[in-house]
């Protein structure tokens, strides 16, 4: 049970099903796909591979569900950091993580500003915009989101490998202390995506989805 599995049958069943992000850019599964496949080709030659941590702090975007999938199928971890939290907080899970690439929007440019110089793990840094002003920083980017996507190539191998390989992890608030790190395997997200179906699509009265109905995740 793996993460990409889920892509697989999406693109097979309903390649051309389309994605909407704001109203401003809309593509099918199919043309996701390949900017997945893109995103692992820019990651890998940024040193991500199979083990490794790569942190995003961007709001509900494409770019963040595209992440969701190609960071795991890479076999490598997706930190969703909590941008709720302290700068403080924020530096402590970095640390905690062992993130090896951060991808940041604009809004938090400022934060990484003011943490970069303590964080220990030394990640690069990528930055994910939608076209606004970049705040004047010395954050030294490795590149931004959609200029190394657009310049990669959609085909990349995604491995297979045992489905209990961490896929995500988040942090607690750490009301009592620290922000507490929990961590999903594939087979986890697997699981529920296929329980949430079930769920989501019995055959009661206003429950029932199908492939005409619109879906909002909120995942960050």
């Amino acid at each position: 049970m793996l993460v990409k599995q889920l892509l697989i049958n999406a693109m097979s069943l309903y390649g051309d099903q389309e994605i909407s992000y704001r109203g401003e850019l809309r593509y099918t599964y199919r043309e996701f796909r390949e900017r997945v496949g893109k995103l692992a080709n820019s990651l890998s030659a940024l040193g991500v591979h199979h083990g490794s941590t790569v942190a995003v702090m961007d709001w509900d975007s494409h770019r963040y569900l595209e992440c969701y999938f190609g960071v795991p199928m890479m076999g490598a971890t997706l930190f969703t950091v909590n941008v709720r939290l302290s700068p403080q907080q924020i530096l402590y899970t970095l640390n905690d993580a062992g993130a090896d690439v951060v991808l940041v929007h604009p809004d938090f440019v400022p934060v990484i500003d003011q943490i970069r110089d303590k964080l220990t793990c030394k990640p690069r840094f990528v930055l994910m915009a939608d076209g606004q002003t970049v705040p004047d920083t010395a954050i030294p980017f490795a590149g931004e989101y959609e200029a190394l996507v657009g310049a990669a190539s959609p085909d990349f191998e995604f491995p297979e490998f045992d489905e209990r390989t961490k896929a995500a992890t988040f942090y607690t608030t750490g009301t009592t202390g620290d922000p507490k790190g929990v961590c999903y395997s594939h087979r986890d997200i697997v699981l529920h995506t296929l329980t949430a179906t079930a769920s989501l699509c019995s055959p009661r009265e206003g429950q029932r989805m199908h492939r005409e109905d619109v879906y909002m995740p909120i995942t960050p």
